[in-house]
């Protein structure tokens, strides 16, 4: 039997309980009492292992978190501390650009294990024109005709906007989930609302062997929804897996808030959301015939007003 793999490594935050610990990236003393951030990783003999940074040291992107309230220790700062930690991550943020993620000059191990990561989610996997990847994420950055707004109207995939099979692949292998789907899209875009897609697909992270297939069949069947009802939309879809046994659920995969944050924070213009024109659509609702309650928990998670597909597009 192949060894478990590690848990992803994950952030925490904390005041130095002593002067004995130092900056992994500087190597100077981190003070008593002062502000450090670790990343926390998995050794080959199962024990956490934490290396501490500054925060003005600790290298973006080392470890995945999709906002600075995810990460561990942080309702125990101080506010400043809380804000300052809060603009660090913008520097995450800003690093994504166009769809890029700006490597700096820090060569320690975890920014070497991230870009092994990265480079494996997409390994095999050529993206079609106009999508792109950071992380654990395929995205669909700019739509022609895209409106950024402060008024987001957000949409699960399969099951919600289109009906699909886990037994059927291919890029023509959906349907309209309802027929009132497009002309539903047509008159929120009308309304200047940004219309956007958040959808989960482990299998682009399960199928190793069968990558390309899991990306083709996925983006095929988002791009001929989109063609088909003729409105232009942001797209998110999560690869990564969720919590088991040996390993903690991906931070952008639903019902973790992940997609959403990237969206908010960088692909809106700098656009500030009104939740409460904003809201969700989701099949996934915990009810007792539901695969899961993951939709209806990431809007919560979020903030979001949220729906079941049928209460929207057939009330």
């Amino acid at each position: 039997m192949p060894p478990r793999p590690p848990p992803p490594s994950h952030i925490v935050a904390e005041y130095a309980k002593s002067d004995r610990s130092s900056c992994k990236k500087c190597a100077k003393a981190i003070v008593k009492k002062a502000l450090r951030v670790g990343i926390v990783s998995r050794d080959a003999r199962g024990f956490d292992m934490t290396k501490w940074h500054h925060l003005d040291c600790f290298p973006v992107g080392a470890a995945t978190v999709c906002s600075a309230e995810a990460i561990k220790g942080f309702e125990a700062l101080q506010i400043s501390d809380q804000e300052a930690l809060k603009k660090s991550l913008v520097r995450c943020d800003d690093s994504m650009g166009n769809g890029e993620v700006h490597k700096g000059d820090d060569d320690d191990d975890e920014e070497n294990e991230l870009k092994e990561r990265d480079a494996k989610k997409a390994k095999d996997a050529k993206l079609p024109p106009k999508w792109k990847a950071f992380n654990t994420i395929i995205y669909l950055e700019q739509d022609d005709g895209l409106q950024n707004s402060n008024k987001i109207a957000a949409f699960d995939f399969d099951g919600t906007l289109a009906k699909t099979s886990v037994k059927r692949v291919g890029a023509d292998a959906w349907s309209l989930m309802y027929p009132s789907v497009p002309d539903k899209l047509q008159c929120l875009y009308n309304d200047g609302y940004k219309l956007v897609i958040f959808t989960n697909e482990s299998n682009i992270e399960r199928w190793k062997k069968k990558r390309q297939v899991a990306v083709d069949s996925k983006i095929g069947r988002l791009n001929n929804f989109i063609k088909q009802v003729k409105v232009p939309m942001q797209v998110f879809i999560a690869c990564g897996l969720g919590e088991s046994s040996v390993q903690a659920a991906d931070a952008f995969r639903k019902p973790k808030p992940g997609m959403w944050h990237i969206m908010e924070k960088q692909f809106n213009s700098g656009i500030s959301i009104d939740m409460d024109q904003s809201f969700y659509v989701g099949d996934a609702a915990g009810r007792p015939n539901d695969h899961s309650d993951a939709d209806i928990k990431f809007a919560q998670a979020v903030g979001l007003k949220f729906y079941v597909p049928e209460e929207y597009f057939v009330a």
